[in-house]
């Protein structure tokens, strides 16, 4: 590799998975400073590996996707927070950074491929009087505009007897390193278990505007630009009159609508366009070999041919779908019983910090450093 221009030299290391650059900073101190730049970091974003992160009671395992049916070991990572009563949560996952809690409300972001971390302060709230608290929801994203990693905590509150609402809405941004309060939200949360799905700069929610048996469900999104919510349009054919959750899948937003007899699998392929919305699949129980019934149904992320569809059944199993035949697979994971959860996490070299604050997560930022780098002629001798 003697002689070779930076722009190879960073083509080659910008496909390796993170274990491997780290390994690469220590054999060169031209390779180390290639890599610790923060544009080389944007653009191996780019190419990131993606792996699935396994939640477990308290303890998180890394597994690559594509190697699911291989029998594979999963991987235990160690993460940052004391564990209470025997759980985690992951309450969110961006740019190869989760955002993850335990019962005590200690909050870290963490990158589980640099093993670095950073813990937040923590966010306060007011209980209205005569009012019950509900439930607590966070989501987890990247403003691209003002390149700001923000978390945004939804605390609700219910007066049964009076059958109404309150929340309290409060946005953490890493530039300030604190919380503030923000309007309240003036919807009701469906399902106090499901974190924000951050798709297009947006946190995504599946809510309701009365605590009315009729009142039909709906998805909000939460700008992270413009700090406010507003709601997505859903497919014409989805009313809303049955259960929902969003995911993501691809991408993409994706809502699965619970039928009673089945579920639908929807992807918007264009992020805000109501048109491009499109069923992808349907899961019914006719389709199901074992004893157990679907009672929810969470797509996590395609396979290498995006032929099949790997999804999460009832907060405990994973399983595969293919989109051909239509066959339902069971994914065993050594050393796993049921009770476990997935999240979908890039690994990268994002550290739990800003990055300089010109140069931000875009493709064409990415390109445009890159090519000033690259025009100065540099080349590495080895």
């Amino acid at each position: 590799m003697a002689n070779l221009p930076v722009e190879v030299i960073t083509e080659i290391l910008s496909r390796l998975p993170v274990k491997s650059l780290l390994r690469c900073r220590s054999t060169c101190k031209c390779w180390r400073s290639l890599i610790d730049t923060t544009h080389f970091i944007l653009f191996h974003l780019t190419k990131s590996h993606t792996a699935l992160i396994i939640r477990h009671r308290s303890h998180l395992y890394s597994l690559d996707p594509q190697t699911l049916n291989c029998h594979h070991k999963p991987l235990e990572l160690t993460h940052p927070l004391m564990c209470y009563s025997n759980s985690i949560k992951v309450l969110g996952s961006c740019n190869g950074l989760l955002c993850i809690s335990n019962v005590a409300d200690d909050i870290a972001l963490w990158n589980p491929s640099l093993r670095r971390h950073r813990i937040l302060p923590a966010d306060r709230f007011h209980r209205p009087e005569s009012s019950l608290f509900a439930a607590r929801v966070y989501g987890f994203g990247f403003d691209a505009l003002s390149n700001d990693y923000k978390l945004v905590s939804i605390t609700y509150f219910v007066d049964l007897h009076n059958r109404t609402f309150d929340s309290q809405v409060q946005l953490y941004t890493l530039k300030s390193d604190a919380w503030r309060n923000l309007p309240n939200m003036p919807y009701a949360l469906c399902c106090a278990r499901t974190m924000g799905v951050f798709v297009s700069s947006s946190l995504h929610w599946v809510v309701t505007r009365k605590l009315e048996p009729d009142q039909p469900d709906l998805v909000v999104a939460f700008d992270l630009t413009r700090e406010r919510f507003r709601e997505v349009p859903l497919p014409v054919t989805v009313t809303g009159n049955f259960d929902m959750e969003v995911a993501l899948l691809g991408g993409c937003l994706s809502v699965v609508e619970n039928r009673g007899n089945a579920f639908d699998v929807w992807v918007m392929r264009q992020y805000g366009l109501r048109d491009t919305w499109v069923k992808l699949f349907t899961l019914s129980d006719n389709v199901h070999t074992g004893s157990v019934k679907f009672k929810s149904v969470r797509p996590l992320a395609f396979d290498h041919e995006r032929d099949r569809v790997l999804f999460e059944q009832n907060r405990s199993k994973l399983c595969w779908y293919d989109l051909g035949s239509g066959e339902v697979g069971y994914v065993q994971i050594t050393g796993m019983g049921n009770s476990i959860e997935g999240t979908v996490c890039v690994g990268s070299l994002v550290p739990p910090s800003l990055l300089c604050h010109d140069e931000r997560l875009g493709h064409e930022n990415i390109r445009k450093k890159r090519d000033d780098f690259l025009s100065q002629g540099f080349k590495l001798t080895l």
